[in-house]
C-alpha cells in the first residue's frame, strides 16, 4: 500500500476515526492505497462545521456574483489538476485512459453552467391583488449530503456539487468506498478556489456506517444519492422519516431500438458505445437491444464483428489504445457471470459472442488480464425459451452484456422497450423523423436519445420516469431549484390613510376590511 488518504473536513485533511479502507486496482486485483473512513464522531464534526458555516452566511448569504466567481475559479483549477485526476481515476476505477481523457475534462462545464445560472436567474414578481408587492427568491437549504457511486466518481460528484454550491448550501460528499480518492482531491481544489472552510467536506466510508450516520443526522436538510434501486429505497425511507428533501438517481435497463430504415453501421457503433463504455457500468447502458426483424441477422453479424474488434484490443487501462477496462470488483464480476450463466442455463438466451471472464494475456499489449476483473463484451440472443423471462433481461447487471431481440411492428418494439421496472434512459435509431418523434413519446423513460446515446450536458435534465430509476432530476435549472427553498416576501405599499381604512379588522367602524 503506497499511499494513505485522510478525510477532508472543514477545509482540512484529517485522519478519520473509522477503519482503514483498502483501495484496489480492478485491473490487477491489488491494493494500491488506503483511505480513512468516517466514524460517527467524524460525521458529527463535519455536519456541525457545515451548519456553522451555513448559519454564518459566509457562503449561504454571499452575493450570487461572488459565488459565481468562485465556481468559475473551481472550473479553472479543476482544469489545471486534470492530469493528476485522470491518472488516479484510471487507477481506482480501472476504466481505460481514453475514456477518462474524454470524460474528466468535460466536468468543468458544470461549474461554468451554474456560475452562469447564478448571474442570470430571474426573481419573480407575482400578480398579487391590492397594493402589495410580492416577490420570491430562492434560498439555500443548509447542510446537504451527497452519496455517489463507483462508476463515475468525479462526474457524479461534480454534477451534484455544482448546483448545491451555487445555491449556497454546505455540502458533505460521501463517495463510494471503492473509488473515494479523486473526490478527496476535490477538497483541496475547491478550498484553493475560495470555497470557505466548512462549506465542503468529503467523508469516505461504508454505506452501512458512514452513510447511515449522515442520512440520519437531524441537521441534514437534503440527501442526494446515485446508486442502486435497493439503496435508494432504504435511504429514501430514512430521508422521509426526517422530512428532508430527497433526490435519487438509481437503476436502469435502457432499451435501444433499431428500425429497418436506420443506417446499420451507425446504429452498431451507437450500440457499442451505449453498451460497452465504462465496461457497461453505467445507469443508462443500452443493455436491451431491440432490432427490427428484417435487418436482425445483418445487425447482429455487424455487432458481433464490432465486439470482436473491442475484445482483441482490451489491455492495460493506462494504454491509450485499450478499448475497455475491467469490472470494478470480484463481487461485480461474479454478479455479471451469474446473470449470464443463469439465463443461458435456463435456455432463455444463448451467447452469440462472449460470456466469459478474460483470463489470458492481452493480444494488444501482453497485459495479464487474469489478475483483474475483465469480462468479455458479450452479446446474447434468444434461445429455446422465452428470452424476456431471462434474469438478465429483467435485472441491472452493470456489466458489458447486451440482449438482442427482434420485433416486427412499432407496437412490438414499444412493448419490449417498456417491459421493465426501470425508466431512466432509452435510444431510438431511425431516419424517419415522424417515427422518431412518435416512438419517443411512447417510451417510458426520463431521457430518450434519437440516433445517439449517452449524451449529457449540464443544462439537460437527467432523471427517471419510473420509481425504480429514481426520484427527481439532475442537471439544469431543476437541479439548482431542488437545492433551494422558495421564500415569498409581500410588501404593502398602500398609504397609511388607506391602511387605516381597510386593514383595521377589529375597528369600531362597519366598513368592509380586507381578508387575505
Amino acid at each position: 500500500m503506497s499511499s494513505v488518504y485522510f478525510l477532508w473536513i472543514a477545509g482540512k485533511s484529517q485522519p478519520g476515526k473509522g477503519s482503514l479502507i483498502p483501495i484496489e486496482d480492478p485491473s490487477t486485483g491489488k491494493v494500491f492505497a488506503g483511505c480513512h473512513s468516517a466514524s460517527q464522531e467524524d460525521v458529527d464534526a463535519a455536519v456541525s462545521a457545515g451548519n456553522l458555516a451555513y448559519k454564518s452566511g459566509v457562503w449561504s448569504r454571499a452575493s450570487r456574483h461572488h459565488r459565481a466567481d468562485i465556481l468559475e475559479k473551481c472550473a479553472t483549477l479543476l482544469t489545471e489538476a486534470l492530469p493528476e485526476l485522470i491518472d488516479l481515476e484510471v487507477k481506482q476505477t480501472g476504466r481505460v485512459i481514453r475514456e477518462m481523457k474524454a470524460q474528466v475534462p468535460s466536468l468543468v462545464r458544470w461549474f461554468k453552467y451554474y456560475a452562469s445560472l447564478l448571474r442570470v436567474e430571474d426573481r419573480s414578481v407575482l400578480p398579487t391583488s391590492g397594493k402589495l408587492h410580492n416577490f420570491t427568491e430562492r434560498l439555500p437549504l443548509g447542510v446537504v449530503v451527497q452519496i455517489t457511486s463507483f462508476n463515475h466518481p468525479l462526474l457524479i460528484a461534480v454534477k451534484k456539487l455544482a448546483p448545491a454550491l451555487a445555491a449556497g448550501n454546505s455540502v458533505i460528499l460521501k463517495p463510494s468506498e471503492l473509488t473515494p480518492l479523486t473526490s478527496l482531491l476535490l477538497g483541496k481544489i475547491l478550498k484553493e478556489a475560495g470555497i470557505p472552510d466548512g462549506v465542503f467536506s468529503v467523508l469516505p466510508g461504508q454505506g452501512s456506517t458512514t452513510g447511515q450516520y449522515l442520512v440520519t443526522h437531524p441537521l441534514v436538510r437534503k440527501v442526494d444519492i446515485t446508486g442502486s434501486t435497493n439503496a435508494g429505497k432504504a435511504i429514501g425511507k430514512v430521508a422521509g422519516s426526517n422530512l428532508c428533501r430527497y433526490t435519487a438517481e438509481l437503476g436502469g435497463k435502457a432499451p435501444l431500438i433499431v428500425f429497418e430504415d436506420a443506417d446499420i453501421d451507425v446504429a452498431v457503433n451507437g450500440i457499442a458505445f451505449g453498451s460497452y463504455i465504462a465496461s457497461g457500468q453505467t445507469c443508462v447502458a443500452s443493455t436491451r437491444i431491440i432490432v427490427q426483424n428484417r435487418i436482425f441477422d445483418q445487425a447482429i453479424q455487424k455487432l458481433k464483428a464490432k465486439v470482436e474488434s473491442i475484445t482483441c484490443r482490451i489491455g492495460a487501462p493506462t494504454n491509450p489504445d485499450s478499448m475497455m477496462g475491467p469490472l470494478i470488483s470480484q463481487n461485480q464480476l461474479e454478479r455479471v457471470q451469474h446473470l449470464v450463466d443463469e439465463s443461458v442455463h435456463q435456455g432463455n438466451l444463448i451467447p452469440l459472442i462472449g460470456g466469459r471472464r478474460l483470463t489470458s494475456k492481452s493480444p494488444l499489449d501482453g497485459f495479464d488480464l487474469s489478475t483483474g476483473y475483465f469480462y468479455e463484451p458479450t452479446v446474447l440472443v434468444p434461445g429455446k425459451k422465452n428470452p424476456t423471462d431471462a434474469l438478465i433481461w429483467r435485472r441491472e447487471a452493470f456489466g458489458p452484456v447486451v440482449v438482442v431481440l427482434g420485433f416486427d411492428t412499432e407496437e412490438g418494439a414499444i412493448s419490449l422497450a417498456n417491459d421493465t421496472e426501470f425508466g431512466l434512459g432509452a435510444a431510438i435509431w431511425t431516419t424517419n423523423l415522424s417515427r422518431a418523434f412518435r416512438i419517443s413519446q411512447m417510451i417510458e423513460a426520463g431521457i430518450v436519445w434519437v440516433n445517439t446515446h449517452h449524451r449529457n450536458d449540464p443544462s439537460s435534465p437527467w432523471g427517471g420516469a419510473k420509481p425504480a430509476s429514481g426520484v427527481g432530476s439532475e442537471n439544469g435549472v431543476d437541479a439548482y431549484n431542488s437545492y433551494t427553498t422558495t421564500k415569498s416576501t409581500i410588501i404593502n405599499y398602500a398609504p397609511c390613510e388607506e391602511s387605516l381604512e381597510t386593514d383595521d379588522w377589529f375597528g369600531l367602524a362597519s366598513q368592509n376590511v380586507r381578508y387575505g
